[in-house]
């Protein structure tokens, strides 16, 4: 079988597109109803998606009358939609910052036996403040410090997971042995950042650890995603920049000894169907109408620590602008927005409009048609191994997704017409891996 597209749907509330909880058609309590989720994760199930993708912080984002800011914490998303599906692939965000890896190892390893390996993590190091004092801080640690302890972070909780050997449930009756002692080990893991004894306190679970997910292109971003990650969720407008990131951390993988087939590179893309492509710009046109730009350019003005009355809706971005070394969090995110902007000329206004939908991620408006031709193009063209979809309004747009474009993928041989695999690492190709204390034993 030729090689096929991998596709994960982004699930946020209403959609993605900021104003979308203001059509007639949305509810604008989904982001608190357990019910739309699961009813959008069958719908990505109905469609053989590889899995569903909840972003998160710990932290209220954002101006809270501009869009529904309440969030339910993803892990237990995870949990209820877990029981309510069979196949699709269940990914939540959790801060490294902001956790311990015991106990984030647990709970992944938890909702890995819930829903029978169909668990990923997607690591943040999570920047800002007004996160940090959440839990009793000044500020967070600079962009790299970050990334050390996320590095660190995950080498404990791999560990954690490698700490009891497959076989080490025995449940043998007659013997009177539930679980073979000199198969469960301590790990005594002793870093910079953390100290922990283990071993975890549940089995290697179905998929052994969960699928490991990471979203962001800064310089430190690459590194890290290159040597641990093995999806990646990024952010490219143009095919040309999605090219160079694909090949930037496919070498960089292949340098660090990986296999680069094992890392999935997934940009997102915020797809507005419609019956015609005017149909489909009228829509993208009714939503960009619905935007508040005051709160926008708040947003903005504090992520780029300037003042926001240096901030004008009518005119193109100032000139004195900070660099990405100066910005502390969402570094290629920031460089992403601001080329943009300079290089089609844009308004603050019409730059806040085209955010509005995916944040900096790829927004096509067309038929259903135009959208697979696209999503073909990119992965066709080397830019991507397929895409974290992103519905500019949910149910509405994700059900078009499934219904419309992925029969055409199908069509085309570019996606499968059912799952071959029960686990998110058999969805993505991967191989269940192998137990580091084992392989040292062997050794």
């Amino acid at each position: 079988m030729s090689k096929q597209l991998h596709l994960n749907a982004f699930l946020m509330s209403t959609g993605h597109h900021e104003a979308s909880w203001r059509l007639p058609e949305s509810d604008p309590h989904a982001n608190i109803k357990i019910g739309s989720y699961v009813r959008l994760a069958q719908i990505a199930e109905r469609g053989k998606l590889d899995s569903i993708f909840f972003a998160d912080g710990p932290v209220l984002f954002g101006d809270t009358g501009r869009r529904p800011a309440g969030k339910l914490d993803p892990l237990v998303l995870l949990s209820a939609i877990a029981v309510q599906t069979s196949r699709i692939g269940l990914i939540a965000t959790a801060s490294t910052s902001y956790n311990s890896p015991y106990n984030l190892a647990r709970r992944f390893s938890s909702i890995d036996w819930v829903s029978d390996g169909r668990v990923g993590w997607n690591i943040v190091t999570t920047a800002g403040a007004d996160a940090a004092r959440n839990f009793g801080l000044d500020d967070t640690p600079d962009h790299k410090v970050r990334y050390e302890k996320a590095a660190e972070f995950v080498e404990v909780a791999t560990k954690l997971w490698d700490s009891w050997d497959d076989e080490a449930v025995l449940a043998d009756k007659e013997a009177g042995i539930h679980t073979d002692p000199d198969k469960v080990r301590k790990i005594d893991h002793e870093g910079e950042f953390f100290k922990v004894q283990g071993p975890l306190n549940l089995p290697r679970s179905p998929q052994a650890y969960p699928v490991l997910v990471q979203a962001g292109s800064s310089e430190n971003g690459r590194a890290f995603a290159a040597r641990y990650a093995e999806a990646i969720f990024t952010a490219q407008q143009t095919i040309e920049d999605g090219i160079e990131f694909y090949n930037d951390v496919k070498r960089r993988a292949a340098e660090l000894g990986r296999d680069p087939d094992t890392v999935k590179i997934l940009p997102g893309i915020v797809p507005v169907i419609g019956d015609t492509e005017e149909q489909a710009r009228e829509l993208d046109a009714e939503l960009a109408r619905l935007i508040s730009p005051e709160y926008a350019k708040r947003q903005l003005a504090r992520n780029w620590g300037l003042p926001v009355e240096d901030l004008d809706l009518d005119s193109e971005l100032p000139e004195d602008l900070p660099t990405e070394d100066e910005i502390e969090g969402a570094k290629s995110r920031f460089t992403l927005i601001v080329n943009l902007a300079r290089r089609e000329r844009l308004t603050l206004r019409q730059l806040i409009e085209r955010l509005g939908g995916g944040r900096g991620h790829h927004t096509f408006a067309g038929t259903a048609e135009q959208v697979a031709d696209q999503i073909e193009l990119w992965f066709t063209s080397g830019a991507a191994d397929g895409f974290n979809i992103m519905p500019a309004v949910l149910p509405s747009g994700l059900e078009r997704f499934v219904d419309e474009v992925v029969p055409i993928l199908q069509a085309r041989g570019l996606f499968r017409t059912d799952y071959a695999a029960t686990t998110l690492r058999g969805h993505y190709g991967l191989e269940r891996p192998a137990n580091q204390y084992s392989l040292v034993t062997a050794g």
